[in-house]
């Protein structure tokens, strides 16, 4: 499953990943979650529909793979079927032969909000940590970076990239990648051009560390890409929430993004700028046949869309970046 990958680390400034990654993946292979198998079994049960050119793909704001004309109507609906096994789907959209996946979030959305402040991503390599279902990975390789990685615990993610990739040409497939596995797990690597966090800071009890983390993974004069939850204040404004905000259980610090640049000013970033700060709107994040569950607009006060049902201020997301 990881044996491409693995070899191409060998030959990438990440080398030295290699001393810990290939032990945690065999520990992953041998105590998989429990539906890990039958995502696994849906995989291997789709079409096989082989596309050689590049020219066949789009990775644009959707995902595109291949024309209607390039699979049969029976195709589409066994892809259809067995793909609706693998849902909740929240990042995307994709396009598959003329078969649209209208994911929860229009991660498209936020690509146009973050990618004119990148530095220049040809030829570079790039990690995203916390891909979800790996949408960001080929838009980064869209902007012409040489490999993407993409980490993340959750095994259905990991599946939706893979449904993905089987249908990428072997030119583009061979530079994507994943990994089940936390940022807790990864050494401190130095090696990266430029590193992602998008939606994961608000969902980790120290903060601070985790940012840590991240620095540790860049390499000198790297860019950090960090996008989050924050709140409105001052450079000294964090909430703590209670048990919930916005339905959500995992939410520990929401610093203003002033704080958040404090925080990273004093962990040693460097020409930290607050690129973009914006509220989640209902057409941007909200349920679809491919996310029946609930979403933003059932977060939210119904006589009041500027509150979480909660009582808090409805999420507003700030875009950070800074340079090692």
């Amino acid at each position: 499953m990881f044996n491409h990958s693995l070899q191409r680390l060998l030959d990438s400034p990440h080398a030295a990943w290699l001393e810990t990654l290939p032990t945690q993946l065999r520990q992953f292979s041998d105590k998989p979650h429990g539906d890990f198998k039958k995502w696994q079994r849906v995989l291997k049960q789709l079409p096989d529909i082989e596309l050689t050119d590049s020219a066949d793909v789009d990775l644009g704001d959707t995902i595109s793979i291949g024309s209607a004309a390039q699979a049969t109507d029976s195709q589409r609906a066994q892809m259809r079927g067995l793909l609706m096994q693998l849902c909740p789907w929240r990042k995307g959209p994709f396009d598959l032969f003329g078969m649209t996946i209208d994911t929860e979030w229009r991660s498209d959305w936020k690509w146009q909000r973050v990618a004119p402040h990148l530095d220049s991503l040809q030829g570079k390599q790039v990690l995203d940590v916390g891909c979800g279902s790996g949408y960001h990975l080929w838009r980064m390789l869209e902007a012409g970076a040489e490999d993407v990685w993409g980490v993340d615990p959750g095994e259905l993610f990991l599946t939706q990239f893979q449904a993905i990739k089987k249908y990428m040409p072997p030119a583009l497939a061979r530079h994507a990648h994943f990994f089940p596995v936390g940022i807790e797990q990864m050494p401190e690597l130095k090696s990266f051009d430029t590193v992602f966090s998008m939606g994961v800071l608000y969902h980790r009890r120290s903060p601070l560390e985790f940012l840590q983390q991240l620095k540790g993974l860049l390499k000198p004069g790297g860019q950090l890409v960090l996008e989050t939850i924050v709140v409105e204040g001052d450079d000294t404004t964090v909430m703590m929430p209670g048990e919930r905000y916005a339905q959500m259980r995992n939410v520990w610090f929401l610093p203003s993004a002033e704080a958040l640049a404090v925080w990273l000013q004093r962990l040693g970033f460097k020409d930290i700028e607050i690129v973009d700060h914006n509220v989640t709107s209902l057409d941007e994040q909200r349920s679809t046949e491919w996310m029946q569950g609930e979403s933003l607009k059932d977060f939210l006060d119904p006589n009041d869309y500027n509150m979480t049902i909660e009582g808090y201020k409805a999420p507003i997301r700030a875009i950070l970046t800074a340079r090692t």
